[in-house]
């Protein structure tokens, strides 16, 4: 049967579909991925007399920061089904990465369906979950509504909420009050989160103060394997492997976001005068931006090689023309971040929106690698806390600052030295919040089997 929120989505879809009717690339997008996001699920998913945990993470970031979870509570309850649900094609790409092909106890993997009554219907009527985790947050009426009918406790792990989102939240009034008062408990990263949720509608005693999860994903270790392979396939013969007299000193900016490349190339040019050796990775966040990254290497003068193209330049090494490095393929950015001697974390040097302030710097900074970011990183607010208050980070407000923090970077060793050790030391002291958000989850099970 239809409902409110039914009628409301229906209206919206048949305004915007124009708009993406006539795109032809999000046309293509949308119509892809429909059938799953309407309620289809693979065999694997459905219900059979084991209990089953959904858990949703809408996309590459929330998937990565739940991996070690999905994998340590299929360790630890082998009689649970495990169904993995994202909403976006790369976190979909990440989840089959993962979990893919791990045999018959490895997750499911599935579309979260679209907030209508008939694909969520379908999709709970199939997967029978008894319990549904949402990792950070991603609540929609709709779903809410049909978990409670059918008395599905939703728990929330990871939790945040920005200060634009809960704004928006707060706009939908009683709406967004039924929606986080339906949650059975939330368990978030700060305080300041914990007060929001509470502002929203959770009662104190449904909330935990348990941490973030993204510094136990976070492997702490100098160097990663298959960073050699990859800086020979690209032509980089890196400092990091080679050794100072011997190799390159390598600056990588990963995880750029629009208008970022332009001014770190910029930069770039003018640390050659300073650092004729210096090599440049970039490894943009999205992969749909991949050909529009390599056109501002090249408008900006420079030769590119493509990481998933590798082929070697006559350029000399060290030279103005030596080619930049496009790292665009899916699972590398870690690599390439081992064989950095400065690293630069992206979508924080110019204001993108709130909704991308910031990317993740953790796995940058247990590689015990120096790390400069710009001043948008609110995504990231507790752990740059954390990195702040142990001097383990550099905070530029500028291009030309980063240029200039850059270089002095790769000339102070000592220093560079000094603030990746700071920064392992913050990785391993901030590690636990997945065991904490664990045991949230099983207690919450616990409670389901006694329902």
């Amino acid at each position: 049967m239809w409902n409110i929120y039914d009628i409301s989505y229906g209206a919206g879809l048949a305004l915007t579909s124009p708009l993406w009717l006539c795109h032809g690339r999000m046309r293509r997008k949308v119509l892809a991925a429909l059938r799953q996001r309407m309620g289809d699920v693979p065999a694997r998913a459905d219900a059979d007399a084991k209990p089953a945990v959904l858990i949703h993470a809408v996309s590459l970031g929330e998937l990565n920061a739940a991996r070690a979870l999905i994998r340590r509570l299929g360790e630890l309850r082998p009689d649970v089904r495990i169904i993995v649900s994202t909403t976006t094609d790369t976190g979909f790409a990440r989840a089959s990465e993962l979990f893919g092909g791990g045999g018959d106890n490895a997750p499911a993997i599935v579309r979260y369906p679209l907030d209508f009554s008939k694909p969520i219907s379908r999709l709970l009527d199939r997967m029978r979950p008894s319990l549904v985790v949402l990792v950070e947050l991603e609540l929609w009426p709709n779903f809410m509504l049909h978990c409670q009918r059918r008395r599905i406790p939703v728990m929330v792990v990871n939790g945040r909420l920005t200060e634009r989102s809960f704004r928006r939240y707060r706009l939908l009034g009683p709406l967004a009050r039924r929606m986080f008062g339906r949650l059975h408990a939330a368990c978030v990263q700060d305080q300041t989160c914990a007060a929001r949720f509470a502002a929203l509608g959770v009662p104190p005693e449904r909330l935990r103060v348990t941490g973030t999860m993204k510094f136990d994903t976070a492997a702490v270790e100098r160097r990663v394997d298959g960073d050699a392979d990859l800086a020979d396939q690209v032509g980089l013969r890196p400092a990091a492997i080679l050794g100072r007299e011997h190799g390159e000193p390598l600056w990588v900016c990963g995880s750029t976001g629009p208008g970022e490349e332009t001014l770190v190339l910029q930069q770039y040019r003018r640390l050659l005068v300073a650092h004729p050796r210096l090599r440049l990775a970039i490894v943009p966040r999205k992969p749909e931006r991949f050909d529009e990254v390599e056109s501002a290497i090249r408008a900006q003068g420079f030769e590119v090689v493509r990481r998933s193209k590798p082929r070697f330049t006559a350029a000399p090494a060290g030279s103005a023309a030596a080619p930049v490095i496009l790292g665009d393929t899916m699972g590398e950015l870690r690599k390439f971040y081992s064989l950095a001697d400065v690293i630069f974390v992206g979508r924080s040097l110019v204001d993108l929106g709130q909704q991308q302030h910031g990317s993740d710097m953790i796995e940058a900074a247990a590689l015990g690698k120096p790390v400069v970011v710009g001043p948008w990183t609110g995504n990231f607010a507790d752990a740059m806390a954390a990195f702040r208050a142990a001097d383990a980070i550099v905070e530029v407000s500028s291009a030309d600052d980063l240029g200039t923090q850059v270089s002095r970077l790769l000339s102070d060793h000592a220093l560079a030295e000094e603030l990746g050790r700071r920064a392992v030391q913050v990785v391993t002291r901030c590690k636990g919040a997945t065991e904490r958000h664990l045991n949230e989850i099983l207690t919450a099970l616990d409670g389901t089997a006694r329902m």
